[in-house]
């Protein structure tokens, strides 16, 4: 590519964003034959290419300059059977799949407070961890003492906090140090059995924490579920937005509708002078939902008594102070503009 033009085009912005088209990795070819220019762009929001374009065309007046979007493939990798047939979980109105494609961005406390934040409205919620190897959700939620419980049904009774209905794995073993060393097999019949023999009763919201990644667990859900929507966490460094948009791609190759984006540790406000800090970068989130066209949530900055009161199993949304609980209940209203839930009684 040449290193010469791929200069020049960092004085392009990308419409509605402080990054320019090269930070954002928006350029895919640079084809140059004497005074004609070509440039080929990789964007999923055609709705931003008009004005990349006239951009671009400005910027090299003394040029013939083509600008074009990537062909995209009608077709993606066949992830094998992804037609959803199935429903595990009918006594669920709706079904929110939580997921971020790489982990350490605040997915489980997310959607900890996400599935909390439901509740508040008034809604019957049940939050499923599914992140089999990493089960967070009990700690968050302070059921981490708990064991499983059968009920006169031979169901599993699952345990309860915050108003909501809390399954995970992380309640079926010894200590909270102990591995599950599963293989994907093992780990995907463990998550339909949560699904299948817990005694849910009737939910209108059915938030599952996914792990990080896009194999079998997360495939499966989409197989086995009618999910209503994804919803996608990343934070603003482009290392995680990578990982993210592969969840992105994926979530779009099954059929699976995407309520959004968050933005988590999205900035730091230092206590003592106010001054805001970006120490993961900025906007990164804004700038993925914009560039593959999908619903902007909100952003959640980084702040020590949201983690020291996910620590203490007490979340935000509803212990914390009112600024925290107005992040997540603010990304509640989005999704609710982004998707169609089903709500009737």
């Amino acid at each position: 590519m040449n290193k010469a033009i791929l200069e020049q085009l960092k004085a392009v912005k990308y419409p509605g964003l402080d990054k320019n088209i090269v930070e954002l990795r928006t350029i895919d070819k640079i084809e140059e034959n004497g005074n004609r220019l070509t440039i080929t762009l990789n964007i999923a929001n055609q709705e931003a290419f008009p004005a990349i374009e006239g951009a671009i065309k400005d910027l090299f007046k003394d040029k013939e300059v083509e600008v074009k979007l990537k062909a995209q493939p009608k077709k993606s990798i066949n992830y094998g059977s992804t037609a959803r047939p199935n429903n595990r979980a009918p006594y669920a109105k709706n079904i929110i799949a939580v997921t971020s494609g790489k982990g350490g961005v605040g997915k489980s406390t997310v959607s900890t407070n996400l599935a909390i934040a439901l509740a508040q409205r008034g809604y019957r919620v049940g939050l499923l961890d599914a992140d089999v190897y990493g089960p967070d959700i009990p700690r968050m939620t302070g059921v981490e003492h708990e064991k499983l419980r059968w009920g006169d049904n031979d169901k599993i009774i699952p345990s309860e906090n915050f108003g909501i209905k809390i399954m995970s794995v992380g309640l079926t073993t010894p200590s909270p140090d102990t591995p599950l060393v599963w293989r994907s097999s093992v780990a995907v019949s463990a998550l339909i059995q949560f699904l299948e023999d817990v005694d849910w009763g009737e939910l209108d919201f059915l938030v599952i924490d996914m792990p990080p990644g896009t194999g079998d667990i997360q495939l499966t859900m989409a197989q086995e579920l009618p999910i209503t929507a994804g919803v996608l966490v990343t934070t603003p460094q482009m290392v995680a937005a990578d990982d993210v948009s592969r969840a992105i791609m994926m979530f779009k190759d099954i059929g699976v509708h995407i309520g959004g984006l968050i933005e988590n540790m999205s900035y730091f406000i230092a206590p003592d002078t106010g001054k805001r800090y970006d120490i993961f970068g900025k906007d990164g989130g804004k700038a993925l939902a914009l560039q593959y066209d999908i619903p902007f949530l909100g952003q959640i900055p980084l702040e020590m008594e949201i983690r020291s009161l996910s620590d203490e199993g007490m979340p935000p949304v509803a212990l914390g102070q009112e600024r925290h609980k107005e992040y997540y209940q603010t990304i509640v209203e989005n999704l609710f503009k982004s998707t169609k839930f089903n709500l009737a009684s």
